[in-house]
């Protein structure tokens, strides 16, 4: 794989950055959307296994996210060195002029890794509080979040072809998942608790979209590289996910240590998990959160899909099938170019 004659990989008819594969110029935007969709499809597929090996200890979810951020921090801190040839001196004044010279910069990451640890725990409550189908379903308005932070936050225009597409792809993606009859035990909530998962689901969606699209928003308005972001965002990711870990798994760590379950499978998860962190960052930087919304969804089908062919602990229902068709509808009228804007006949007006 080779890049384009200018360094940057930059095709110089367009800003879209691309890479020579033979002899054609594919997209990165492209690229890393494919990778995501296979990085996304792999993970939830190793992590379904992994979590339903018959094992004595299972690991920690906890510690699987905090060993992922410290491989990805590590990773990036690498891809700089190798940057700077080698050159530890060099390094050095990178890492710091980024990320202790800019501090005010470093410290805006930490607002979407805050709001990635909230919005987890506010998931964890809504689960609790909710049905599954209620919860699948009300999850699913993060893709209309985060197309509406775009509009609002980045001067995004949306057709109202692409409008359209986000609900189809969100009714389409709420029938996928849908839990099947028998699949999940009726829960016997009150109104003020069902009121109570819904609060934090609909704070979760908001949180999902405004972390996403303000962190395309420092992505593509800096001069720093990715990998010096990733660092940034990583770091903090590390020390949220550290005091989550702590705060709910406190006891199960001083009981059974910090690899408690591990085996080849679980270092898999994390590694995929690691990956993914850079791909996302990628896509973001390349493509956007909406695009990162249809190849998400689009591994979910195919995910499932694999599960039933594979692990065999998934049955398809009607609802997959008919939401399957309602995904691949939004994505062709997403991927339509819009139609051009007719400009008003000068000719015409410019006659007595």
């Amino acid at each position: 794989m080779k890049e384009n004659k200018n360094g940057d990989a930059r095709n110089t008819s367009n800003n879209d950055p691309t890479l020579r594969i033979g002899t054609i110029n594919v997209s990165l935007k492209y690229i890393s959307l494919f990778i995501l969709t296979l990085q996304t499809t792999a993970l939830v597929l190793v992590m379904r296994y992994s979590r339903t090996q018959t094992s004595k200890t299972m690991y920690l979810v906890t510690t699987a996210v905090v060993v992922a951020e410290l491989i990805k921090v590590v990773t990036c801190l690498f891809i700089i060195l190798r940057q700077v040839g080698f050159n530890v001196s060099s390094f050095i004044k990178v890492v710091r002029e980024e990320c202790i010279g800019h501090f005010s910069e470093t410290i805006k990451l930490s607002i979407p890794a805050g709001l990635y640890t909230i919005q987890n725990n506010l998931l964890y409550i809504a689960l609790s509080n909710l049905d599954a189908a209620t919860y699948q379903v009300t999850y699913q308005l993060k893709i209309l979040t985060t197309a509406i932070f775009s509009v609002t936050m980045l001067g995004r225009r949306l057709s109202s072809t692409k409008w359209v597409a986000l609900v189809l792809l969100m009714v389409g993606v709420s029938l996928v998942q849908m839990p099947t009859k028998g699949s999940h035990v009726t829960k016997d909530i009150s109104k003020s608790k069902q009121f109570l998962g819904l609060i934090a689901v609909l704070v979760a969606c908001l949180s999902s979209g405004f972390s996403g699209v303000y962190f395309e928003k420092i992505l593509k308005g800096t001069k720093s590289s990715i990998w010096v972001r990733n660092v940034q965002l990583g770091t903090f990711g590390f020390i949220f996910g550290l005091c989550g870990m702590l705060y709910k798994d406190y006891d199960l760590l001083v009981k059974n240590g910090f690899f408690q379950g591990y085996n080849n499978i679980t270092w898999i998860v994390v590694l995929l998990q690691a990956i993914g962190g850079l791909i996302i960052a990628v896509v973001v930087k390349y493509a956007d959160n909406i695009l990162k919304g249809f190849a998400t969804s689009i591994s979910i089908i195919i995910s499932s899909l694999l599960s039933y062919y594979v692990l065999q602990d998934f049955i398809p229902s009607q609802f997959f099938l008919y939401g399957t068709c309602v995904v691949l509808v939004a994505t062709y009228l997403y991927s339509k170019p819009d139609a051009p804007v007719s400009l008003p006949n000068s000719s015409a007006s410019d006659k007595v």
